[in-house]
């Protein structure tokens, strides 16, 4: 139930792709192909309730711009001006850049570094702090994480 729940909200926050292809949902995160781009991505929701926003963390791939490993995570709130983001996953943090509602990594190094280690963690937590100066955490599990990867990689793999 909670995996079908999951991909209605995956349809409603990837709109308007409208003419995106579901390659699958696998626990808690699902792969997605939008050949208009072309890109191939993996998604999720945050696992904690989001009042101000829909808060999500996507690793895409962009082939026609040779980027494979994107990491990208849309905020449950508005940062403050020069917030730091800091993304945990196990032991490890990243600190992420950002602007409004948006966050990424800051090279294609830390991109890789952070899909190699959702590839080993349980969770991940993105911590900032929003306009109003108050600290949040969007809190995401990795059930299925890996797989929805591989599946969004797979699912570019011809387009050149």
């Amino acid at each position: 139930m909670r995996s079908f729940a999951f991909a209605l909200l995956c349809l409603a926050l990837c709109a308007p792709a409208l003419a995106r292809d579901g390659l699958g949902v696998f626990g808690d995160w699902a792969a997605f192909r939008d050949p208009q781009v072309p890109r191939c991505y993996a998604i999720a929701a945050a696992s904690n309730a989001a009042p101000d926003g829909a808060p999500f963390a996507s690793i895409g791939t962009w082939p026609k711009r040779q980027v494979r490993g994107q990491v990208h995570v849309r905020l449950s709130r508005e940062l403050a001006p020069a917030a730091r983001v800091r993304l945990t996953l196990g032991g490890q943090a990243f600190a992420l850049t950002g602007s409004g509602a948006d966050a990424w990594a800051q090279d294609r190094r830390d991109d890789a570094a952070i899909v190699a280690a959702m590839r080993s963690a349980r969770t991940m937590s993105v911590i900032a702090t929003d306009r109003t100066g108050r600290r949040f955490t969007d809190r995401y599990t990795l059930d299925g994480a890996a797989t929805a990867m591989d599946a969004a990689t797979v699912g570019c793999a011809r387009i050149r």
